[in-house]
């Protein structure tokens, strides 16, 4: 859905409204432990798609209890918003925090040759020579040059 400012404004509303609702007023234990991560609002504000999080595990009872209680939560928020139209919700989940720790996961296992120095092409750094070494390397470049 496209989203401008009046959209925004009118989804954080909603989004407020729907935590109340579904913290205080819906008493499903299979919504206890959800979040809403973000709401989407048509610009004629008769829909509005939410997006929840929880237990990755739960997703499937999260969605049908969603479903179950989805008339009552919109006759809840008719009595909470002033709006003349309820939208019609549309609940769907957030996979987004999922994708977030499978990649911190990932990074956590990263191979030991990332932290090796490496140059501007990529290549990894040779220690440095002894500075002994350094020196005989720049003396005989030097008696090359003909110093």
């Amino acid at each position: 859905m496209k989203q401008t400012a009046a959209t925004r404004r009118l989804g954080q509303q909603l989004q407020e409204k729907l935590g109340y609702i579904l913290l205080f007023e819906i008493a499903d234990p299979r919504l206890d432990l959800i979040t809403i991560t973000g709401v989407d609002v048509a610009v004629d504000r008769s829909y509005a798609r939410i997006f929840v999080t929880a237990d990755p595990e739960s997703y499937d009872e999260v969605m049908e209890a969603l479903g179950a209680a989805r008339g009552r939560i919109r006759s809840l928020l008719a009595r909470a918003l002033d709006w003349r139209v309820t939208p019609e919700l549309d609940f769907r989940i957030d996979r987004s925090t999922d994708e977030a720790e499978r990649i911190g996961r990932a990074l956590e296992q990263r191979p030991q040759t990332i932290d090796v120095e490496k140059d501007e092409e990529g290549y990894p750094v040779e220690p440095a020579a002894e500075a002994g070494d350094g020196d005989l390397a720049t003396e005989a470049g030097d008696a090359a040059d003909g110093r």
